[in-house]
């Protein structure tokens, strides 16, 4: 229980002043202050929803009546998964990377819901299943890498190539130390099955600027250049300080049909 933490409600980022609230919301276009004025920053803004379907978001990820959020299930094969019912959503990454925080602050302003965050990387053994009321599924596979569970491959393959109602998959990359040889694997994986994916780099508030920046750079242009399945914008996101939380939000829904009417300005 308890209160949310402070902007983990869109309410409380609306209080800001104008250039924190887009620092919030829209980490990328942060960074774009600090590139060469010639620089294409076309894939920063490719989805840019205005105010209103962040609220129609939000309001998704807040339990209330007639609107339960909870954990349904886990499973370490195909046949637990609980049922094909609702879209969903999956999140990847290596162990330490820090997928059960964006989790949990994902579903901060529902604190009932149980997301286990622990102190040792590679805690997640299991894939979690979270239902978001009738909207989609939340899904929170084990990481790779490093403390891997030894069946890691065959859990996630079987899922990515036989989930039917997958509507996109969330690739989490440590925003500090950038693409790892462990990530490029994930990606050779879902390029093969054809799978659409988003890159989510974490932890964004504890890299410096500079770093940040050539991080993105590098990434963007590997997104670019190797990839044909990954949404060529770049998510950036701190569980810490809520930084570009709110946007995440709204693509899930988004991509989960949740938002019919999302406008991108």
């Amino acid at each position: 229980g308890g209160s949310p933490p402070a902007l983990a409600a869109l309410s409380q980022v609306l209080r800001l002043q104008r250039s924190r609230q887009t620092d919030v919301v829209f980490p990328l276009q942060r960074l774009e202050r600090y590139l060469d004025s010639g620089a294409d920053t076309s894939r920063f803004r490719l989805f840019q929803p205005r105010l209103a379907a962040l609220q129609r978001a939000e309001a998704l990820f807040c339990s209330g009546r007639g609107h339960t959020i909870d954990y349904v299930s886990s499973a370490v094969r195909m046949d637990h998964a609980p049922p094909l019912a609702l879209p969903e959503v999956c999140f990847v990454g290596r162990s330490n990377v820090g997928k059960s925080s964006l989790i949990r602050a994902l579903f901060s302003l529902s604190p009932e819901v149980e997301v286990r965050v622990s102190k040792t990387p590679g805690h997640t053994k299991k894939m979690n299943f979270f239902k978001v009321g009738k909207y989609f599924t939340l899904v929170d596979m084990p990481g790779y890498g490093y403390r891997a569970p030894q069946d890691f491959v065959e859990m996630v393959e079987a899922y990515l190539q036989e989930r039917h109602n997958l509507k996109r998959t969330f690739l989490l990359v440590d925003g500090v130390v950038g693409l790892q040889k462990t990530d490029h694997i994930a990606v050779e994986m879902l390029e093969e099955f054809g799978i659409p994916y988003v890159m989510v780099l974490t932890k964004i508030d504890r890299a410096s600027r500079g770093l940040l920046l050539r991080n993105v750079l590098n990434i963007q242009e590997f997104v670019k250049e190797k990839t044909q399945g990954c949404f060529p914008q770049l998510f950036l996101v701190s569980s810490l300080e809520f930084s570009g939380v709110h946007l995440l939000r709204c693509f899930i829904a988004h991509v989960t049909g949740n938002l019919p009417a999302v406008e991108a300005s």
